[in-house]
Formats: C-alpha cells, structure tokens, sequence
C-alpha cells in the first residue's frame, strides 16, 4: 500500500535528447518506489509552453519515450494539445514566464537535460523566481563567472551532480568536505569515459589510431572523434570542479592539452579526412609518450588537475599502482586530497558517463529537493 504523499515535485524538462528521454523512463518505473516513500514526481512540461497544473499523465510520457526512441519529434503529439516543441528563445522564455507562476504557488524544478548555453537566461529567471535548478547540462555552470555565481547563489535549490561524473558523487562529496570546514587542497580526476577507454588501451600495444576508430564504433565518441580528443569537455567539467572550490577563474585560464594538433582541427579538414588520414599520424608521438612513461613504470592518463595554483587538463604520467594507473575502460576516477585525506585521498569510482547512468544521477537530484516543497497532510 502506498505511503500518504508527502512531497510533490512538480517538473520541466529542457531538452528531450538521450538523457532527458530516459529520464522521463527512469520516472515512470519508479512510481512505485516513490509511492512507498511519499513522494510524487509530477512532470509539468517538456519544453512547454502549455504547462498544465494537473501535469502530463504517464501515458503520455510513456508516448514521449517513444516517439524520441523511434527517432520522431515531440511535435508528433501536438494531437494530444499538451505540449509543443520550441525552435526559438523567444518561445522558450514562455516556458519560464508561465513556469513562474507555478513556481510562486507550488514550487518548480528546472530540469536542464540539454546540452546548450542558450538556457543560461531561463535558469537565471527560475532562481530569481525562488525556483529549483537541476542541471546535467555543463554549458551554463561554466559561463561567465557571474552566471555561475547567479545560479549557485542559494546552493539549497541548485544540484548538479551529473555535470560532473554523471551519476557518481564528485560534487556531493566535495561539497561535504568542504562544509566540514577540511580544505580540499587537490582534485584530480580522469572525467572522460571516452578517453579513459582510449588511454587503457594504449597500455595494451595498440595503436591510438586505432583505438578511437574501435571507440567511434562502440559509440563511446561523439560523432566527430575530435570533440573527445580536444580535451574541452573535461574542462568543462574541471572548471565547475574548480569554481566549486571557489576559484574564480574562467575556461580562458585553463591550459587544456588537445589531443591532435589545429592542422588537424575542423577548420583544417573533414571528419571524413581526419578519420582515414589524419589519426594515423598521431601515432608515433602517442606511442613515444605510452613507452616513456611505462619505462619509468608509470602509465599515460588524460587527466584534470586542479590545484591552488591553477587548473590543467591533459596528459599526466601517474604511477601504475595509483588509482587512477589501474583504470581501465571506461570508468571515471576522482581523487580528492585535503587536510583529512592528504596522505591517502577520497577515490570515487564507477560509470561515469551514459545516458541511463546520467539520467539516474538527474533524477536523484530531483529528490534531493524534496524537502522544499509542500507537504500534504
């Protein structure tokens, strides 16, 4: 029998790709969990400019699961005259305005699932509105430090753990440490499932060219290997590292190590290219770096590293017998030093990317809110 329901969480979606389409799956299996706990889950919108208060019905989601994994838009359910697919700002910011007035009455979760800077400007509203942001987009915490400094400004309504390492605790377990009053004095991190996949390999003989054609074919790279290889996205997640330990430095002062050279780069040549002609010429050097470093028994890792001194991105020799030496696929691994963990660091590691993984991370920051919002008797 379910329990008396406690909390409502009443949901808008921004952005119905991979991640915000499992989350949508992860919410309707779990409706019997969240029954026995008390807690309903109530999605207000999906990119909506007509969020109704009763919410979307699970049939409906259900059909949003669908249509998105059939490869159809969400405009293909305009017949049931419940949501509607925005292509511009100007809609979009409707989501917000109406959202608002939901939020002044009953609360509001913003549930960023796209991987866009164009949301900045709706998030900033919600938390001037009092609502609550829930980020698996990295795009908007690594702005312009003043928005990250908007979105962060009252840290109980924010949760961004799967910006991070999906649905591992990185941020959570920062975030205590520091609350503690132990000064964290290091992070370093391999935060690319892709690249850790890429680096163990090498250890094996391969070739790096290689490796990332057999990664591009297990669907561990985007579309274009080079959005990997650039370094950017685990910038990206170093910087929000980075600001959380209150850095307040921009991606401009992160020396980022790209793993080709701009000849190489999208302005030089096609994906096409670069696929056939252009890696095989990273080989050598790669090789020389993997040898070099097994020589002084150490391995070859794609890491963050952030320090009081600055933040790096790249390539590190790391010892064989360390936490990060022994990754192997396409596990993340942080390593957290601070007073109390300065000898022997905090290690968190597991999956680290996905997109079942990520929204399973969104949807326990969803929870995570649920203590704010209005209890029923």
């Amino acid at each position: 029998m379910a329990a008396p329901v406690r909390s409502v969480l009443p949901v808008v979606l921004l952005g119905r790709g991979g991640v915000g389409r499992h989350l949508l799956r992860h919410i309707l299996s779990c409706r019997p969990l969240h029954a026995n706990q008390g807690v309903a889950i109530r999605v207000q919108g999906v990119v909506a400019d007509d969020l109704h208060s009763n919410g979307f019905d699970d049939a409906l989601l259900a059909d949003l699961c669908a249509a998105k994994s059939a490869g159809s838009p969400l405009s293909s359910l305009l017949s049931r005259g419940q949501c509607q697919l925005f292509n511009n700002p100007e809609a979009r910011r409707k989501v917000i305005d109406t959202a608002s007035v939901l939020g002044k009455t009953t609360g509001l979760v913003l549930v960023d699932c796209s991987a866009t800077y164009d949301t900045v400007g709706m998030l900033k509203d919600a938390v001037d509105r009092g609502c609550c942001v829930v980020l698996a987009n990295k795009k908007p915490l690594t702005c312009a430090y003043e928005d990250f400094e908007k979105l962060v400004s009252n840290f109980r309504r924010i949760r961004f753990e799967s910006t991070v390492g999906a649905g591992l605790p990185v941020i959570a377990s920062v975030t205590r440490i520091i609350a503690s009053g132990d000064p964290v004095s290091r992070i370093v991190g391999s935060l690319s499932g892709t690249l850790g996949y890429v680096m163990s390999e090498l250890e094996d003989g391969k070739r790096f060219s290689e490796v990332v054609k057999t990664a591009k074919s297990l669907g561990y790279t985007e579309p274009d290997p080079r959005d990997d290889l650039s370094g950017m996205d685990v910038a990206r997640k170093a910087l929000i590292l980075a600001r959380l330990l209150g850095q307040q430095i921009s991606m401009e002062n992160i020396n980022v190590e790209s793993l080709y050279p701009s000849e190489l780069g999208p302005d030089a040549m096609s994906t096409k290219d670069f696929l056939e002609s252009g890696l095989v010429q990273l080989d050598k050097s790669i090789e020389e770096r993997v040898k070099a470093a097994s020589l002084k028994g150490n391995v070859l890792c794609y890491v963050c590293k952030i320090e009081s001194t600055g933040c790096q991105v790249g390539l590190e020799e790391l010892p064989k017998n360390s936490a990060l030496g022994r990754l192997r696929g396409s596990d993340n691994v942080v390593e957290i030093y601070s007073r109390c963990y300065e000898s022997a660091p905090l290690v968190i590691q597991g999956a680290g990317a996905g997109n079942d993984t990520t929204a399973a991370g969104v949807l326990a920051d969803i929870l995570d809110l649920q203590d704010l919002f209005h209890k029923t008797a």
